[in-house]
């Protein structure tokens, strides 16, 4: 029996729409090649699109940290003076961790309030062996709060992270303490009309952390320059200028604690995902 063309067309086509209706086929997975054993390479896997590629720094937590800052001016004119140690600093912190770009794991911000010192301590000038006063203090406290808000990044390594922070703060000066043989009893804790009470500059930081889960230890160096003199330029005279912006460095240690799960996969996991992407389910 001879078949012709439209025959062998004809039976091409009824055996195409039973392959596409078969149940077999709209459940195979792809699979290796039995006959040939086909290989990936790690940057065929890594170009492989998976929907979720978060990594599990995506969370939030809260901390307190205590410690101890030195306190010291940039004058101009320049004093002679010597760093003085505040004993008290305290912060509470909000930190909330994310990913810069949508894929940076590196990245996060922080919220803080904290309250501490600013100050200064004159000394002895060798050269004339004189001591500077301002309005008769050698040594003054002040008492600061602030808010702060850092940009924050950290690495990783195991239970170990790396810290650094930066950014902007703005403060009150909320009492003052003038120190020195020569202060007139009337302003030892008052301010002058020419005392500037408003505070702010910019705070930088860096630390390292143990972090087991919900709970981190934390240990952070940082220093804070303000851009806020502490009285008006002229104050002294209109025509020569004299400023004083703190400068304090503080050491902290404290906890912090996770208010949210941590998020996404790690990039083990990723890699896990495509190659049973490529390869089909494992073999257990």
């Amino acid at each position: 029996m001879k078949i012709g063309v439209k025959q062998y067309i004809l039976l091409a086509f009824l055996l195409l729409c039973t392959g596409l209706s078969s149940p077999a086929a709209n459940d195979r997975k792809p699979k290796r090649d039995a006959g040939r054993d086909t290989l990936y390479t790690d940057i065929y896997l890594d170009t492989v699109n998976i929907s979720k590629v978060s990594l599990p720094n995506d969370y939030m937590m809260i901390g307190f940290e205590a410690g101890a800052g030195y306190n010291r001016m940039q004058f101009n004119p320049p004093y002679s003076q010597s760093w003085r140690f505040s004993p008290e600093y305290y912060e509470l912190t909000f930190t909330r961790y994310s990913k810069m770009f949508g894929y940076m794991p590196y990245f996060g911000f922080q919220l803080g309030f904290a309250y501490g010192h600013e100050g200064y301590k004159m000394e002895m000038n060798e050269e004339t062996g004189y001591i500077s006063t301002i309005s008769g203090a050698t040594e003054c406290v002040y008492d600061i709060a602030e808010i702060h808000t850092l940009a924050h990044f950290h690495y990783d390594i195991g239970h170990v992270k790396v810290m650094l922070n930066i950014g902007p703060y703005a403060g009150k000066r909320l009492r003052i303490e003038r120190i020195g043989g020569f202060v007139d009893e009337d302003i030892v804790h008052s301010f002058l009309d020419t005392d500037r009470r408003f505070d702010f500059g910019a705070k930088a930081g860096a630390g390292l952390a143990l972090a087991f889960d919900p709970v981190e230890f934390h240990i952070n160096a940082k220093v804070r320059y303000s851009w806020s003199n502490l009285y008006n330029p002229d104050y002294l005279s209109p025509y020569y200028y004299s400023f004083a912006y703190p400068l304090d460095v503080m050491v902290t240690a404290g906890l912090h604690f996770h208010i949210s799960r941590k998020t996404g996969k790690t990039n083990a996991m990723l890699r896990k995902e495509a190659r049973t992407i490529v390869f089909g389910e494992e073999k257990k």
